[in-house]
């Protein structure tokens, strides 16, 4: 299965050692994640906007589903979001339990909402969502 993982990049990189964590839980459950990169703590892009719009939205569309950790505020982690649900792609949003969430987020029955306390928990959720995948 093809995932697209959404995590912050410009919207800060706070939690970019999670992101790692959950993209690496991802690939050793035997799924590729499109965008491993969003784990690389030393990831810069030098590409030009349009083409990171073209390839990530590219990317959105040849996906299976999105999982994004949205404990960090982003505009373009929200865009992805409303881009991959206009194009009728499961959503799977997880975040820190103690965040404090958009209403927009939070009342969005499309969205598929996993808070999480502990690192445990959050392996626990990855189980349950990507057992509805046959690898």
């Amino acid at each position: 299965m093809n995932i697209y993982f959404a995590g912050s990049i410009r919207g800060g990189r706070q939690d970019v050692c999670l992101y790692g964590t959950i993209i690496h839980a991802i690939q050793q459950r035997g799924h590729t994640v499109l965008t491993e990169h969003i784990g690389n703590p030393d990831y810069v892009s030098s590409a030009p906007d349009d083409v990171i719009y073209r390839t990530d939205t590219d990317w959105i569309l040849s996906s299976d589903c999105v999982i994004a950790e949205c404990t960090q505020p982003s505009l373009g982690v929200g865009y992805e979001l409303a881009f991959a649900e206009a194009h009728e792609k499961l959503v799977y949003f997880l975040y820190n339990a103690k965040a404090h969430l958009s209403a927009m987020l939070a009342g969005n029955p499309a969205l598929h909402l996993y808070p999480y306390h502990t690192s445990e928990e959050l392996e626990s959720l990855l189980d349950h969502i990507l057992s509805r995948y046959s690898v």
